[in-house]
């Protein structure tokens, strides 16, 4: 295959559905695109494992990574920290996948400034009554909770016009659809092609030569 993965970067209001995206994306193109796993600081909930949804690291060890230039971005909340580890990303991309990042706005512009060809993307629920709808349709938070989320979307959306795509997630399907397309069409940028267009380019000139 020889060329090179994309870097994507999907951020989304919590509730978004973003997470369930990503899933239904890599169920559907197993062989296509992978999913970066970040580095915590914070315990495993129940049920997680480490290299699953986290690479679970120590104080020490975590900023033993940032001394050592090992990951791309890292954050700091609420006492713990939270990065993207270089390693795994670059070996994907260079393998040939799509690697999607799942992170928020401070971390994509860091990102995109790393890898200034990164492809940033926003996913919304079609609009705010709808996302009050399905935070509150989850059923697992207070109501405290839902506002005090709702506030943060205010915040979230603020960045928004730093991103290449605005995707809204509707029906699902349509959404992972939607997705894949951006990302496969990015593979068709001229910017990303010049290797080949000057190979092209050089061969033509052997024909001519040649006559």
């Amino acid at each position: 295959m020889g060329e090179r993965g994309i870097l994507t970067v999907v951020s989304g209001f919590s509730g978004s559905g973003k997470g369930t995206i990503m899933k239904e994306l890599l169920k559907k193109y197993p062989g296509q695109y992978a999913l970066s796993i970040s580095a915590t600081t914070r315990d495993p909930r129940p049920g997680e494992e480490n290299g699953r949804e986290y690479f679970f690291k120590t104080t020490e060890e975590f900023e033993q990574m940032i001394a050592e230039d090992a990951l791309i971005e890292y954050a700091q909340y609420v006492n713990h920290y939270y990065g993207t580890p270089r390693e795994y990303v670059e070996s994907q991309l260079s393998a040939g996948k799509d690697v999607i990042l799942e992170i928020e706005i401070q971390g994509a512009l860091k990102v995109k400034e790393r890898y200034p060809d990164t492809v940033l993307m926003f996913i919304s629920p079609p609009g705010a009554e709808e996302l009050k709808k399905r935070l509150v349709g989850r059923g697992t938070e207070t109501m405290d909770v839902i506002d005090a989320r709702l506030s943060r979307a205010v915040e979230e959306s603020l960045g928004i016009e730093n991103y290449d795509y605005f995707v809204i997630n509707d029906v699902l399907e349509n959404c992972v659809e939607e997705v894949h397309s951006i990302i496969q069409n990015e593979h068709s940028r001229v910017s990303r092609n010049i290797n080949l267009i000057n190979q092209i380019r050089e061969e033509l000139k052997g024909f001519s030569e040649g006559e």
